[in-house]
């Protein structure tokens, strides 16, 4: 794992551990009474917290149906518990800002100041009255009960931002290579689409129908399409079947792909007469003119699994390098070294943007690349945020989005 990913790996464990210590001293203490329900809820707090942290091994212990409510239960919880905090945060910062302001700024009376007290030196100033101890425990229990139904109205939004249909995002990019006759070649890219216990074959519809009305000249999948394996998802998958293009669909692995059986779904898409790239390409025109699509494996997935992984020497053998080339790969990573092996542009998703606040102001600590369009030299990389998401089912700061790239020469 890289400084930049284990880093950015680092803050999420910490931003769990002392968002839930933030929800307990500011919404708990000041919501609940009694020594008995407080201690219940720091308990819960404490397994939320655990069970966030430890996710993977636990479901790996529970039956397959149990451990789908759990992780509803888990993913649900961290997005609204999260919206709360954003919504505390808020609130603390303006009660804050208007504390200092009162510090800062001189107390001016509303009238003049009678003649007999600005000439009397003896005259003491008037102490401050007393705090009232009733009305401080009212504002905090307002402040906290309005942050709850903040948080709940932005977790709200942030569930229909995640379901509703994607943005289109539509852009060319300059290939010098490209041969006239493939000019204003376009790909829609669907990625991290993480088909499973939230997005079944409705979604699933309705992005292909959105996908086809772009009309584009082929489809890149570019990976992490599934949360579960073939027998569970299948149906919802199925789906991808009605793409319609030109040229056809494309399909590389993700990292969650290979966690969801990569083999198995690699021979069930392929099915779908949607082509599978695994460290190989294939020429996309004809003897008019035409490009190579290069596809690999994830970069990571297969180190983890102690499987074939991704592998770009063997995807370009054979390939004359002097031709067009398009890389389809589901992480934003090796792009400079592809770039000096000859590929004009890399197609990635990945890291959603970030998906929520604040992960979306952090996601460049772990990718150089994080979304949207960058270059290095002649070549280009566009990272997509994805159709879908991952984890808690809410988008924040980082709406889903289509991609559609049109290449001009």
């Amino acid at each position: 794992m890289s400084f930049r990913l284990f880093s950015f790996s680092m803050l999420i464990g910490l931003g769990a551990v002392l968002g839930h210590l933030y929800l307990y001293r500011r919404l708990v203490r000041h919501l609940l009474h009694g020594r008995l329900p407080r201690l219940l809820a720091l308990t819960v707090f404490v397994l939320l917290t655990l069970v966030l942290g430890f996710r993977r091994t636990l479901l790996d212990a529970l039956p397959e149906r149990l451990g789908g409510s759990v992780t509803v239960a888990t993913y649900t919880w961290m997005g609204v518990a999260l919206c709360m905090v954003i919504a505390l945060l808020v609130l603390d910062a303006g009660r804050g800002l208007a504390s200092l302001m009162r510090r800062v700024l001189p107390y001016r009376p509303a009238g003049p100041v009678p003649a007999s007290q600005v000439a009397s030196p003896a005259l003491a100033p008037v102490p401050s009255p007393a705090i009232d101890e009733g009305r401080r425990r009212f504002l905090a229990r307002t402040m906290a009960g309005g942050a709850f139904v903040a948080g709940g109205g932005l977790a709200t939004y942030g569930s229909w931002r995640a379901f509703a249909p994607p943005q289109v995002t539509e852009l060319a990019v300059k290939i010098p290579k490209l041969p006239k006759a493939l000019d204003g070649l376009s790909i829609v890219q669907l990625t991290d689409i993480h088909v499973g216990h939230f997005i079944q074959r409705r979604f699933m519809d309705e992005l292909v129908r959105q996908a086809n009305a772009l009309r584009p000249d082929l489809f890149a999948i570019t990976g992490d399409l599934v949360d579960g394996d073939v027998p569970s998802l299948g149906g919802a998958v199925a789906a991808l079947r009605d793409l319609k293009s030109r040229y056809g669909s494309f399909f590389v692995t993700g990292n969650h792909d290979y966690y969801s059986g990569d083999e198995e779904w690699t021979e069930f898409l392929q099915s779908l007469d949607i082509q599978v790239l695994r460290n190989r390409h294939v020429r996309i025109g004809d003897a008019g003119g035409s490009l190579d699509l290069v596809g690999v494996d994830d970069w990571s997935g297969g180190r983890r699994r102690n499987k074939q992984g991704y592998d770009l020497e063997r995807a370009l053998m054979g390939r004359d390098p002097d031709r067009a080339a398009v890389l389809l790969a589901h992480q934003p990573a090796n792009f400079k070294a592809a770039a000096e092996r000859g590929m004009d542009l890399q197609i990635s998703g990945h890291t959603h943007g970030g998906q929520l606040v604040p992960m979306t102001l952090f996601i460049g600590l772990a990718w150089e690349h994080a979304a949207g369009l960058y270059r290095h030299e002649d070549s280009h990389i566009y990272v997509s945020r994805g159709c879908g998401f991952w984890g808690p089912p809410m988008r924040v700061g980082s709406p889903p989005e289509i991609v559609k790239l049109v290449l001009t020469a």
